[in-house]
């Protein structure tokens, strides 16, 4: 069996917009993809908002707190997603050299709740169009732009 190909969402805490992100994309991968979230500076726990915020979606946080981006899922990546993280200094550098989409998404921790919606909403826009495009790049079996070929 292979291993499923993987979109790697990054952002500074990820505790709250890799955090959906991942969940999001995760309700329904497309097949032989899952998505994974890492930060490059992990918040102490998940922001108790993103919860709330997944759950108005009948959606659950993912299985894990806050973790630290990682050169393994770097490299392990397909996708690679970045949140509005590459002009933080916290941002490795290596990230900066590889190949990724940033959708620079503002930092919901800091907006009211229409705002965090806002956020929530659009990520799942994103999320829906990069399914919709790694199902045509599956079918078509050539690499995505903006992806790390394997």
């Amino acid at each position: 069996m292979t291993s499923p190909k993987v979109v790697l969402f990054i952002c500074v805490g990820n505790s709250g917009r890799s955090q959906m992100a991942e969940a999001i994309f995760n309700a329904n991968p497309p097949e032989g993809w899952v998505a994974i979230s890492a930060g490059t500076k992990p918040a102490a726990a998940v922001n108790p908002r993103t919860g709330a915020m997944l759950r108005e979606l009948g959606l659950d946080l993912p299985p894990h707190p806050p973790q630290l981006l990682t050169s393994e899922m770097m490299d392990r990546a397909r996708v690679r997603v970045t949140m509005g993280c590459l002009d933080d200094s916290s941002c490795p550098a290596r990230l900066k050299t590889l190949e990724v989409r940033d959708w620079a998404l503002p930092d919901p921790a800091h907006l009211d709740e229409g705002g965090f919606r806002q956020v929530r909403d659009r990520i799942a826009r994103l999320v829906k169009g990069l399914r919709t495009e790694l199902v045509i790049s599956d079918r078509r079996a050539t690499p995505l732009p903006g992806s790390h070929p394997r």
